[in-house]
């Protein structure tokens, strides 16, 4: 696999993961485009291990205060999170619905990566975030999270099992549904994206470990894949979340109805690569 090849569809997974506009998305389209070849499962596991790699590295601070305080010990400066000691179970059960679902339609969910859906759901999706954003009554930051709004918003990250969803595009959607401001509706997207995330690496890891382990040609694609991904996207995390902080997502909007008018009308003219 050429290393260019490598270095471009990690900067598409590192910074599209984090951004409401989808990866999946785009990691589909880049090869279309470029007439590259599947990159196969060894490369796809090394994205999820970067994307893993990029919330752990920005929200490891985060993640040893909510784990002290799930279990009653005073830890961590942020006051947001002393403020609400249950966020670790509230993530423990917003993570249940992907998992479920995950479980039952991973193999389906595979089939539906064609350009219309993803297209389609580009737009549908847009036009919700349009739809809340523009409400803009965010009142509740991390604090003041309950537990029906991260059961709503877990609810909501199961349906970023459709490719084209975007898992924080329908997260953030959910949160600013339930009041919650734009920068603490991101933050705990984020954060509720990380077991997700884990356990979809976890699971690909196991299964490419009983196929032998990680091919001797796919090594250096596979570590430049994670340190690739893993940088760019903790730096969008960074840029996106001081970006909340003063802009809507309106941007973002008119960015996926963009987009998946484009990807249809290309695939009504082009067929994909093979």
């Amino acid at each position: 696999m050429p290393i260019l090849q490598v270095i471009i569809l990690a900067l598409v997974q590192g910074i599209t993961e984090f951004l409401p506009i989808s990866s999946t998305a785009h990691l589909a389209l880049a090869p279309w485009l470029f007439g590259w070849q599947d990159a196969g499962l060894t490369f796809d596991i090394a994205l999820h291990v970067g994307t893993l790699v990029a919330v752990l590295m920005f929200f490891y601070r985060d993640w040893l205060q909510i784990i002290a305080h799930g279990f009653g010990i005073s830890f961590g400066a942020d006051t947001q999170l002393k403020q609400n000691p249950k966020l670790l179970w509230y993530l423990a059960i917003a993570s249940i619905p992907i998992g479920v679902v995950g479980f039952l339609v991973k193999e389906q969910a595979e089939e539906w990566r064609n350009p219309f859906l993803i297209g389609g759901m580009m737009i549908v999706i847009g036009l919700v975030i349009w739809v809340v954003d523009r409400a803009d009554s965010g009142r509740k930051n991390m604090g003041a999270i309950t537990i029906a709004d991260s059961l709503a918003i877990g609810v909501a990250q199961a349906l970023a099992v459709v490719p084209g969803t975007s898992r924080s595009g329908v997260t953030i959607a959910a949160a600013l549904f339930r009041n919650i401001d734009r920068p603490s509706a991101a933050r705990f997207s984020f954060l509720l994206s990380t077991p997700a995330i884990a356990g979809a690496a976890a699971s690909a890891l196991h299964h490419l470990i009983k196929q032998g382990g990680i091919p001797e040609d796919m090594r250096v694609p596979f570590a430049v894949g994670i340190a690739v991904s893993g940088i760019s996207g903790c730096i969008v995390i960074a840029f996106f979340l001081k970006y909340l902080q003063r802009h809507s997502l309106r941007c973002f909007v008119y960015y996926r109805v963009i987009f998946g008018i484009i990807m249809i009308a290309l695939a009504l003219f082009r067929r994909p690569a093979g």
